[in-house]
């Protein structure tokens, strides 16, 4: 795994053992005080270290509690479970470790697709969910939509037997996402290197690899309608800043009858590292949605 966790102001790190795994969690609440809790779900290439300025603005008034997915980070990597099913089924066991009822949500790319399917086959667990830079489950097959195939050249290679994983050791996709995938700069060359080298080890590199061939068969399944029957009635806000280079918005268009409480917000002055971009917003849609 890493090597040294990063430390930010007003965080804790503990390790819990759920869903048969060691997974680190940074925790954070002013003074000690137990607000309402939050999960906050990160995404690749990333870990729990892409919440600190989100934490620094939502600690008074919340339990945020920002886990390592299996696989990345500090959380045990063992080797199976890498799909967005069993990483919501992880969050269901951390939040009953932890003697959580239920939780508001924010997840970005990977994190944000856990955090719909934690609404979609958990509701009972989330109060309200905030997705950021990720789809829901019902794209308007178009070929509007067709034409945005060009975006996820990286999850073929990552899916490529042999390739993916030479691609994550050697950090260039990792590192071309960080630094091409955003309206300006808000990660310093050390963030970066320090996102890069998380996937260098071959457990976290195969993890990622078995990931992508998961997003293969998530997004044939969702054009073919596989949640057509699935009904979201956790409310629901998308942020998704429109010059995400590598998630269409697109995959957004139309209101899903699906989803009894969902709306879409697009943010043009944003690309797909949108926690990151413009960790402002996300705090006070936070505040507003959430917490309020």
């Amino acid at each position: 795994m890493p090597n040294e966790i990063p430390q930010v102001e007003g965080v804790e790190h503990r390790y819990v053992e759920a869903s048969g795994i060691r997974i680190h969690v940074a925790e954070a609440a002013t003074d000690g005080s137990e607000g309402p809790p939050m999960l906050l779900l990160h995404g690749w290439p990333q870990h729990w270290y892409m919440w600190r300025r989100v934490i620094a603005g939502l600690r008074s008034g919340a339990r945020l509690l920002a886990p390592d997915l299996r696989g990345f980070g500090w959380t045990e990597a063992p080797g199976h479970g890498y799909d967005g099913e069993t990483f919501a089924a992880d969050q269901v066991a951390l939040l009953d470790a932890l003697g959580i009822e239920r939780a508001f949500v924010i997840g970005h790319d990977w994190g944000g697709w856990t955090a719909m399917l934690l609404g979609l086959l958990h509701p009972e667990r989330v109060e309200r969910m905030i997705v950021c830079n990720a789809p829901h489950p019902w794209p308007r097959v178009s070929p509007r939509l067709a034409t945005e195939a060009w975006r996820s050249w990286y999850t073929w290679v990552m899916a490529t037997p042999g390739l993916g994983r030479r691609a994550l050791e050697r950090g260039w996709i990792a590192r071309n996402i960080l630094t091409h995938g955003n309206v300006g700069t808000p990660f310093s060359d050390a963030e970066v290197e320090m996102f890069v080298d998380s996937f260098r080890e071959p457990p976290r590199a195969d993890a990622i690899v078995h990931l992508y061939r998961y997003y293969q068969r998530v997004f044939r399944q969702a054009l073919t309608q596989r949640w057509s029957d699935a009904r979201l009635t956790v409310p629901t806000l998308i942020l998704f800043g429109v010059r995400d280079r590598y998630v269409s918005p697109r995959l957004l268009e139309g209101q899903p009858p699906q989803a009894d409480d969902m709306r879409v917000e697009l943010v043009p002055d944003s690309g797909h590292f949108i926690v990151n971009e413009l960790p402002e917003l996300v705090i006070e849609q936070a505040r507003e949605f959430l917490i309020r």
